[in-house]
């Protein structure tokens, strides 16, 4: 499945929300984390982002069953095309 991950958090926590959803996926704009993710690492990512929120803050998953549901338009450089190939 295709997931589509963005945050909102105190400022100084976070470098800890990007450090987790980057175990994942992949880091695409400041709060904003994408990609091909499967339905048990997703669950075990959702567990981590519930544990690690503190009041106030938020994560919204946006979850499409393909990426083929998406229609995806990058004006610029698109930061995912660097991250695959590490």
């Amino acid at each position: 499945m295709y997931v589509i991950v963005v945050y909102d958090m105190e400022a100084d926590r976070t470098h800890l929300m990007l450090k987790l959803c980057r175990r994942y996926l992949v880091h695409v704009q400041n709060s904003v984390l994408e990609g091909e993710i499967s339905e048990g690492d997703l669950a075990t990512l959702k567990g981590e982002i519930e544990d690690l929120l503190q009041e106030g803050e938020s994560v919204m998953v946006y979850e499409l069953s393909s990426d083929r549901l998406l229609t995806r338009t990058v004006y610029g450089d698109d930061p995912t095309e660097d991250s695959r190939f590490l």
